[in-house]
């Protein structure tokens, strides 16, 4: 008998399948009772988003813990910057997301902050990412593997340099961001511009080239079926809030619609 195929671990590198993407979608309200919500939805992984929203490292810690084990909660930090990685991580996040790293010497920060020693620099604290100290070997031990670092490619110079931002060791996946992509090439928003098409192909090949996991984020679901086929590994797709309000929207308007007339017998 074939030896059985051990469980995926907790965070989103370690649940990748060959020629399956895996879904996820932005959490960015102060509403531990929409994460949990969403996370019976069927999703294969959260963004939590603290760079675009007014979460705090307390907030993303309750809706990390709403979301509980039913799938990997990634925290988009908002700057590669030593202080929000030691905050965010010590929450007990299944791993960051990375803004703006456009060179080489940047992803570097971002490992030394994210890894502890020999490999990186991040400082030791007690805290629910450890148990409050009941698991704390337990943790340090297993983090590099368990502990996903999200490098965003969203920026011509991260494309122009992504060849030695890929060599850095520690880096687990790169996040193509089209939207800031397309602005550093002053078409903010147009994403589908021919140049900006371009720079997402340069990422995506160099990534699968060097077997560096990639996902990429979108608005909706037409343009997500259409770039899933592209060879994703996984993809971010829209945000709650907007969900919440399209959802919200299609039924006012059903309501009122023609249907909306009611007939004296």
């Amino acid at each position: 008998m074939p030896e059985p195929k051990p469980a995926p671990g907790r965070n989103l590198t370690s649940r990748l399948q060959p020629g399956r993407c895996q879904v996820g979608t932005i959490l960015s309200l102060d509403s531990p009772e929409v994460a949990e919500i969403m996370s019976h939805c069927g999703f294969d992984w959260f963004w939590i988003d603290m760079e675009h929203s007014a979460l705090s490292c307390s907030d993303t810690q309750r809706l990390i813990m709403a979301i509980g084990a039913r799938c990997p909660a990634i925290v988009r930090i908002p700057e590669n910057d030593s202080a929000w990685f030691k905050r965010v991580l010590d929450t007990g996040c299944d791993g960051v997301l990375v803004p703006m790293v456009n060179s080489a010497e940047a992803a570097r920060k971002a490992v030394d902050a994210c890894r502890y020693p020999p490999l990186g620099k991040r400082s030791i604290g007690v805290s629910r990412a450890h148990g409050y100290g009941m698991k704390f070997r337990e943790y340090v031990d297993a983090s590099y593997d368990s502990i996903d670092l999200i490098i965003q490619c969203e920026h011509h110079e991260a494309v122009a340099n992504i060849e030695s931002i890929l060599e850095v060791e520690g880096i687990s996946a790169i996040l193509i961001g089209p939207y800031d992509l397309s602005g550093s090439f002053n078409r903010l928003g147009d994403v589908k511009h021919e140049e900006v098409q371009q720079a997402i192909d340069m990422a995506r090949k160099a990534c699968k080239a060097k077997g560096m996991p990639v996902g990429i984020f979108c608005m909706d679901v037409k343009t997500a079926l259409r770039l899933i086929p592209d060879g994703y590994d996984f993809i971010g797709v829209s945000l709650d809030s907007v969900i919440l309000g399209q959802a919200a929207r299609a039924m006012s308007e059903a309501l009122h619609g023609e249907g909306n007339a009611w007939r004296e017998s």
